[in-house]
């Protein structure tokens, strides 16, 4: 990228700017992280970028970069299911729902298995973390988290199994964590995902609201879009694909009836005009360049001239906890 040195090109940036082009005006990246996008959509054309993210490591990282772009670059800690509070009548947003490399590369985050640490997951690095959760929850929320935001199968068995643990000793790390999963799970074969994956998604998922803060991001997008803008999400995993799915599909009228036999029911003007029918994937050469971007998928869709309209959390398809609402 010209004129810094962000850490790395971001998943899906080059399919990205291909579908707004030409890149204009006044765009907000409400998952800053390296930088990536801003920076590619600097230097595509844009006339300014809010870079805003919730975790101050990523804004303190940019500081050495950040003012090459002068007042072309706003940095904003926040978070991006308050964006249309950053910013109004936007030419674009852009979201990438994957967890970033500086979190889950630093052990002392308490994001990955793979490093041992302490068991945090905060993306802002404040209020109750994954360790917190795991020593003070109930079983039975546990299960529900795991089964729910993990689609763990084995959720009560490793709930029950965390329960035990905690009673010798406090949770702490995430080696002992996943030391724990391991033990209630069949032994991992080859070429399959480490058995705490879906233990560990699932938490960081509860600790940081991240289902919450989609549903109401998109909600927010959609306020924040001027006629013309573009919303562009990035996601790594199929509900949250699933989520920015049919949020564009309700809100692009394209839902149609269960039964075409059923009566027509009014539908509210389109806020957004879809660009393709289906997500957009890496091709190979990405995939060549950065293997993490394997499950990642691209939506674009146009906001059009008409009022935003809010969905509820059940229309879009977001997992929710017994009594826990938006």
């Amino acid at each position: 990228m010209a004129g810094h040195s962000a850490p790395h090109v971001p998943v899906l940036l080059r399919p990205l700017l291909q579908a707004v082009a030409p890149v204009r005006g006044t765009w907000l990246d409400g998952t800053f992280g390296a930088g990536g996008y801003a920076a590619g959509l600097l230097d595509a054309g844009a006339d300014k970028v809010i870079g805003v993210d919730r975790d101050p490591l990523a804004l303190e990282l940019a500081q050495g970069w950040a003012g090459a772009h002068g007042d072309r670059l706003q940095l904003v800690q926040g978070v991006f299911s308050k964006l249309d509070e950053y910013g109004r009548d936007l030419d674009g947003v852009v979201l990438d729902l994957g967890v970033s490399s500086m979190q889950l590369d630093r052990a002392e985050r308490g994001f990955s298995f793979m490093r041992d640490g302490p068991l945090d997951m905060r993306m802002s690095q404040d209020g109750p973390s994954a360790a917190d959760l795991v020593n003070e929850a109930e079983e039975a929320d546990l299960a529900n988290i795991l089964y729910i935001y993990g689609e763990e199968r084995a959720s009560r068995r490793i709930a029950k199994r965390i329960v035990a643990e905690r009673l010798d000793a406090p949770i702490e790390t995430t080696a002992r964590l996943a030391g724990i999963v391991e033990g209630c799970l069949p032994r991992q074969r080859p070429g399959q995902s480490h058995p705490a994956t879906r233990t560990f998604q699932a938490l960081r998922i509860a600790v940081n609201g991240e289902y919450e803060e989609l549903y109401n991001g998109l909600m927010a997008a959609e306020r924040a879009l001027a006629p013309g803008g573009w919303l562009a999400v990035v996601s790594f995993h199929s509900i949250e694909d699933r989520m920015v799915k049919r949020f564009l599909q309700h809100r692009a009228g394209r839902m149609g009836r269960a039964n075409r036999y059923a009566p027509e029911v009014e539908t509210t003007p389109p806020g957004f005009d879809l660009q393709g029918r289906r997500a957009i994937p890496p091709d190979a050469e990405e995939l060549a360049e950065n293997p993490r971007a394997r499950s990642a998928r691209l939506r674009v869709a146009m906001r059009t001239k008409a009022p935003a309209e809010e969905l509820e959390p059940e229309q879009i398809g977001m997992p929710q906890l017994k009594g826990r609402r938006k």
